[in-house]
């Protein structure tokens, strides 16, 4: 289930680059390693809750902060927003 979830985000990011401004482009392809790592962590530890994964991808973001600039965490932030509804 959460396999099938990580594919759908990452498709939706994927079906957006041809019309993505240069921001999305840059946090989509931030996001992706997020979405990926998310589900292996999840995976190892038994979580098939797509609510978990999510809350995953939104700490992990949080914990990489340092290093992005504000503006580029912004982004970021508010296309996981987009994504994840």
């Amino acid at each position: 289930m959460i396999h099938d979830y990580e594919e759908q985000l990452l498709q939706l990011i994927d079906d957006n680059i041809d019309n993505a401004t240069d921001d999305e482009l840059f946090a989509g392809g931030y996001l992706r390693g997020h979405i990926s790592l998310a589900v292996a962590n999840c995976e190892q530890q038994g979580i098939t809750d797509i609510a978990q994964m999510q809350h995953k991808v939104k700490q992990s973001l949080l914990d990489a902060k340092s290093e992005l600039s504000p503006s580029d965490w912004q982004l970021v932030q508010q296309y996981s927003d987009k994504l994840m509804v």
